[in-house]
């Protein structure tokens, strides 16, 4: 039986996992880092990931519409944002449209907004959306 490739074995931890944001990191048992950064290339271009930020990716499904690639988390590019936030350690809360928005407003904030409560200097975001971040 042929070996599976580095691209197919990363693509399979990835169906197989619950969580919809990756770290560069998580790959690292499966190969060499650029063998495991061409693989999550080739993976962005198939479609099946979006690169989020610097060693972040996200799970990805079809547009219905376009047919280009969308993020597959449910609450869309927040819930993918705040989940790399956790995934990277940092303590981070809402920032006050959220929690605004949260208690009963009307307005939905465009952009995800988080209060960040330690030294975060990363871009987290897609084409279209950009994680804003505000200092405590």
């Amino acid at each position: 039986m042929a070996r599976k490739s580095l691209k197919s074995r990363i693509d399979s931890k990835i169906q197989r996992s619950r969580r919809n944001v990756f770290l560069r990191a998580d790959f690292r048992r499966l190969g060499d880092y650029d063998q495991v950064g061409r693989a999550l290339r080739a993976l962005v271009a198939d479609g099946k990931l979006i690169r989020i930020g610097y060693g972040l990716y996200a799970r990805a499904r079809p547009n219905r519409l376009t047919g280009r690639p969308m993020l597959a988390t449910e609450g869309g590019f927040t819930e993918a944002a705040e989940e790399a936030l956790k995934r990277l350690r940092i303590k981070w809360e809402p920032a006050e449209a959220v929690k605004a928005y949260q208690s009963g407003a009307t307005q939905i904030p465009a952009n995800a907004e988080v209060v960040v409560y330690e030294r975060f200097n990363r871009k987290i975001g897609t084409g279209r959306f950009q994680l804003r971040v505000a200092r405590a």
